[in-house]
Formats: structure tokens, sequence, C-alpha cells
């Protein structure tokens, strides 16, 4: 495990570069890993984040892709059905990996990732 200085905060990171502790996740700290990655945030990829933390935090595992676009698809994509391939767009860095490490999940479901 190391530490990394994110959004002014020394937050500890697994070696796949996730936050390694679920409560230490603020929006700052989204906002500021989603500009490492040259991304700014949309009220689309808040809708993905807001849902992958709840999930999470019910579960304790990740969602699938699957279940992200059954659940919360209408929301991203109001005109059209919601696509895997959408949602890889929104996160075009990694997809589900990349959405899973903003959001601040310690891991992510998507394997193929």
């Amino acid at each position: 495990m190391s530490a990394m200085q994110i959004a002014g905060r020394h937050l500890d990171v697994n070696k796949h570069g996730h936050l390694a502790m679920f409560d230490h996740w603020a929006p700052d700290v989204a906002t500021a890993l989603a500009a490492e990655d040259g991304l700014t945030l949309t009220d689309k990829h808040w809708i993905i984040i807001n849902f992958l933390r709840d999930y999470y935090a019910t579960h304790e595992i990740p969602p699938s892709p699957r279940v992200v676009i059954k659940t919360v698809g209408d929301e991203v994509s109001p005109h059209l059905p919601c696509t895997r391939k959408q949602l890889e767009s929104l996160f075009p860095n990694g997809g589900c990996r990349q959405a899973c490490r903003i959001a601040g999940l310690p891991r992510y479901y998507c394997h193929s990732c």
C-alpha cells in the first residue's frame, strides 16, 4: 500500500491506484482523480459515481456494468437506451475500472476492463 497526495490530503491507495479506505473519499477527491485522468466530471458522471458509492455501501462489492445500466441508464441516457459502450465513453481511460477508482471504491467488479 502506498500514499498519494489527492485534493490536498495524503490518502492510502492500493496497488491498482484505488483508495484503500472507502470512507476517505469526498467529492473533491473524485474531482481531483478525474482531473489526473484529464476528465471533467459532468452530471452524467456524478449519477454513475453516486450510484457506485451507494451500491458499494449497501452490498460491499461494486456493481457490474449491467446493474449500472439497468438501474441508472435512463438517467444517463434519457432519450436512447443506455449501453455499456456509452458508459465506457464517459470513462474513456478504463471504463468501469476508472469509474470505480474515481468513486472511491477499493476495487472494481468488471474484470474485462
